[in-house]
């Protein structure tokens, strides 16, 4: 693994970039910002940074938030064309027990033995949290439940869940069945950059079904003002009050995920004090333009002994907003990097932090130009060049 020291001005200030001994892989808690949330994190999914974390990696109940991951599966059978928003499931008597009317739960009344189209049955799940609405998905698109639980564990496994574990569809208290505040902000950003084309179900306000009901979004941030367009409460005796929301304004979106919460008002008053001082207290800053070099990577067997490093696009940093301009950064990449190399091949990622803050912005870098394979005889002094000085090349 090679860490390059790099030496530049930024747009912050005349800083001197110096090698980061170990970028921390668990951002801490700023200091001063404390939340009534048992578990939380607040993330900026466009920078890939965490903002705030509280006990964020511990296993909870995540009651029906974990409707986020039944309807991530339904977004890709949509999107995989397997399924339409204008077919219909039928809705079996397990469904209609277990999560419609007789249920006492969360539910949109959808009729027994009745077809109901999947548009509905997703403004259902996303407004209503209908519990109904979601067996009926799971059962259509599976043929059981236990077989979609499946599909939803699988899915997770590939998305990078890795405190999950799913036992039904719709979030009903089952033995089993967790997730981490962690995780539902990894899967929310999935959604956000996944499905925009889905999306916009979290932040319908209202859905009218069948002329005899209105169900009005339970997000009660989606009615404010301050820029929320999803995604999904929770709650359960077990684990309180739960909100998983994202807001954007202007370019930037953040995603929150705060559980434990006491009452509604504590949950939706805590969520939106989280995400207004996430906005406030972080901003954007230009590190590099498009197509302006940032280093140069280690190359064997190639035409040239190094690659230059680039974005894709602009490098924009999110830094505190009180920032100094004293930031450390670091290059990492496993190399020499072998040759040939495509302009364009992600081949190294740039770690940037600042003073201020112990969050860690990790940015992809890319090969600024091609780097065809050189002869075997210069192949050969580029080993012995390894070998005799290793990484002083």
């Amino acid at each position: 693994m090679r860490s390059a020291a790099l030496c530049a001005v930024l747009v912050l200030g005349a800083v001197a970039l110096a090698d980061h001994a170990q970028a921390q892989s668990k951002k801490k808690t700023p200091e001063g910002f404390q939340t009534k949330a048992q578990n939380a994190i607040l993330m900026d999914p466009g920078a890939d940074l965490v903002l705030f974390e509280k006990e964020a990696d511990a296993q909870i109940v995540p009651a029906s938030m974990s409707k986020l991951m039944t309807l991530a599966v339904v977004f890709r059978e949509l999107k995989a064309g397997r399924i339409k928003l204008d077919d219909s499931f039928v809705v079996s008597e397990y469904a209609w027990r277990t999560g419609g009317a007789p249920s006492g739960t969360a539910a949109m009344f959808a009729p027994l033995g009745d077809p109901i189209l999947i548009s509905d049955l997703l403004q259902g799940v996303a407004v209503q949290s209908a519990n109904d609405g979601s067996i009926i998905l799971a059962e259509g698109i599976a043929g059981t439940e236990e077989a979609f639980v499946k599909m939803m564990n699988d899915y997770g496994k590939e998305i990078g869940l890795t405190q999950s574990h799913f036992v039904n569809s719709n979030g009903l208290p089952a033995e089993g069945h967790v997730m981490s505040a962690r995780d539902l902000a990894v899967l929310s950003k999935h959604l956000v950059e996944t499905y925009p084309e889905y999306y916009p179900y979290f932040a319908q306000k209202e859905f009218r079904y069948r002329d005899r009901f209105t169900f009005r979004n339970r997000n009660p941030l989606v009615w404010a003002d301050i820029g929320v367009d999803g995604l999904k409460t929770g709650f359960l005796k077990e684990s309180g009050y739960g909100l998983v929301s994202s807001a954007k304004r202007g370019d930037q979106r953040l995603i929150l995920v705060v559980t434990g919460l006491q009452n509604k008002n504590e949950r939706e008053s805590e969520s939106r004090r989280m995400l207004e001082w996430g906005f406030k207290s972080f901003k954007p800053f230009r590190l590099f333009d498009e197509g302006q070099k940032v280093s140069d990577a280690l190359v064997w067997g190639g035409e040239k002994h190094y690659v230059p490093l680039v974005g894709d696009g602009d490098i924009d940093l999110l830094l505190p907003a009180s920032a100094t301009g004293a930031v450390s950064a670091e290059i990492i990449y496993n190399g020499p990097i072998k040759a040939p190399i495509r302009k364009g091949d992600q081949i190294a990622t740039l770690r940037v932090s600042a003073a201020e803050s112990s969050a860690t912005n990790e940015i992809p870098l890319y090969a600024g130009e091609n780097i065809a394979s050189s002869n075997f005889a210069m192949r050969g002094i580029d080993s012995l060049l390894v070998l005799a000085f290793g990484w002083l090349l």
